[in-house]
């Protein structure tokens, strides 16, 4: 894959992550655990399928008997983000869970300093000050506002960068002790099924329509296995800056598709207190990429 093909990919891969807000708006009878309970197993359903054909049943199976307390940490991690992100969208807008979500990126880079000990650059405590100034603004808004399923929704989300956080930090961990980088794709396939699993009991009664089975269908496969296929692919090629400035693309796209398809229009505060963070996050891996490339040289 080249480098143009390689950016290709990311902002296909974030278009798809994108549509989840939207679609879920169009459900007529499932609501909450029941939405993730299909969404995850649609998702394990298609990522055993696909990383069956790209590797061999056999070679799939043996990763996950071999992948140890490590990949179980981070199926956990996985577990969470796709419960928390479709909890959450079923108590507040699409706009604050996306916005919510987008400080991962600096979530990771504050919990690797404090676990892995890595030096954080003025830039990016900077970027961390601004982001949590953008994230306070839209909370003090739902308090103001007495929006306590928002907030409560807002709450919920922010679990999924939490969690993304300490995933990355785990893969960091393993990628400087093995000296090399750790197979995740088996991890995503067993977060899936944990989170299925334990949504399942939550989800009872089943109520939704077959209209809505195709449209969670929908999510499980193309707005979830799909693109993280691509975003494996993607990152052979691509920086982490790159991939982080790429992968906030899901959050433009989700605030617009939601906008135009389901009316759902953000508040002032979302939009304010999202610019903060967007901008704090495109202005640290804008200069963390610049910094990479001066580096690099001519060649």
């Amino acid at each position: 894959m080249t480098h143009r093909r390689a950016v290709l990919a990311m902002i296909a891969a974030a278009l798809m992550w994108s549509i989840a807000g939207v679609v879920t708006r169009q459900l007529e009878a499932a609501r909450s655990f029941e939405i993730t309970f299909w969404r995850s197993g649609f998702n394990a359903l298609a990522l055993v399928v696909l990383l069956s054909w790209l590797r061999g049943p056999a070679a799939l199976w043996a990763s996950l008997r071999r992948g140890g307390r490590a990949l179980w940490v981070s199926a956990l991690c996985w577990s969470v983000m796709f419960t928390a992100f479709m909890v959450a969208l079923t108590l507040t807008t699409v706009a604050n869970v996306l916005v919510t979500m987008s400080i991962a990126p600096l979530l990771t880079a504050l919990l690797a300093r404090v676990a892995l000990g890595h030096r954080l650059a003025p830039r990016t405590w900077g970027a961390v000050l601004l982001a949590g100034a953008g994230i306070a603004w839209m909370y003090g808004s739902e308090i103001s506002a007495g929006g306590s399923t928002h907030l409560l929704g807002t709450a919920v989300a922010l679990a999924v960068p939490v969690a993304a956080a300490v995933n990355w930090t785990l893969l960091q961990h393993l990628k400087s002790r093995q000296g090399g980088g750790a197979d995740m794709l088996p991890a995503v396939l067993l977060g899936a099924l944990l989170s299925a699993l334990l949504t399942l009991p939550l989800a009872l009664p089943f109520a939704a329509s077959a209209h809505d089975l195709s449209l969670l269908a929908l999510l499980g496969v193309v707005q979830l296995a799909i693109p993280c296929l691509i975003a494996v692919a993607a990152a052979r090629v691509l920086s982490a800056p790159e991939i982080s400035l790429l992968g906030l693309l899901e959050v433009l796209f989700g605030v617009a598709w939601a906008w135009l398809g389901a009316g759902e229009a953000p508040t002032g505060a979302v939009l304010g207190g999202g610019l903060l963070v967007l901008g704090a996050l495109v202005a640290n891996e804008a200069l963390a990429l610049r910094s990479r490339t001066r580096l690099a040289g001519p060649g």
